[in-house]
């Protein structure tokens, strides 16, 4: 039997998950099934990760996996429905390096994939970041956060492009400030 809250649900937020694609230069979604419950979702925005040296540097391409539950509009576990999925070199304090998780804190039930995928955006470029040991999945992450401030945030470009507004009424042959410019 068909659960047609949770169909209506999942359609939605297809179609929300796609426009904001669509008004983005830093993010691409890939619905999968029909009706789509899992999200692939892949940033171009800066973040950080864990050279090979050992030391910390920029990276521009990440990707976590988005699933819907059939049960998610009553319940909701973070660490079932956000998968890391890579680099797996990531570094912040709200992702494990040893697991494919992502920690965005509590999750509401039915909380939007447009409201996931910002969470998730606003982590990946240290817009959000949780800097205690003993609430981090990544400890050395977040020691490294404390002493490295001035850094923060890595990508300060919205997700979302920001609209233009264009007057014209200010440009009509009559009006005495387009002479004047």
């Amino acid at each position: 039997m068909i659960d047609q809250v949770m169909d209506a649900f999942l359609r939605r937020q297809h179609d929300e998950g796609l426009a904001l694609a669509r008004e983005s230069d830093l993010l691409e979604i890939e619905p999968i099934g029909a009706p789509a419950d899992r999200f692939l979702v892949r940033f171009t925005c800066r973040g950080l990760v864990s050279a090979v040296d050992g030391s910390i540097a920029e990276a521009s391409a990440f990707a976590v996996g988005i699933w819907f539950p059939a049960d998610y509009l009553r319940a909701a576990n973070p660490f079932q429905v956000l998968t890391w999925l890579g680099p797996r070199s990531v570094w912040h304090p709200n992702i494990s390096a040893a697991a494919p998780l992502i920690c965005v804190g509590r999750l509401a039930p039915g909380t939007g994939l447009v409201d996931l995928i910002y969470q998730c955006w606003e982590i990946i470029t240290w817009n959000k970041v949780t800097m205690r040991e003993d609430d981090a999945l990544n400890c050395a992450a977040c020691q490294w956060a404390r002493a490295n401030l001035a850094r923060l945030p890595i990508d300060t470009r919205p997700l979302k492009r920001r609209a233009f507004v264009f007057r014209t009424d200010d440009i009509s042959p009559g009006n005495a400030n387009a002479s004047a410019q």
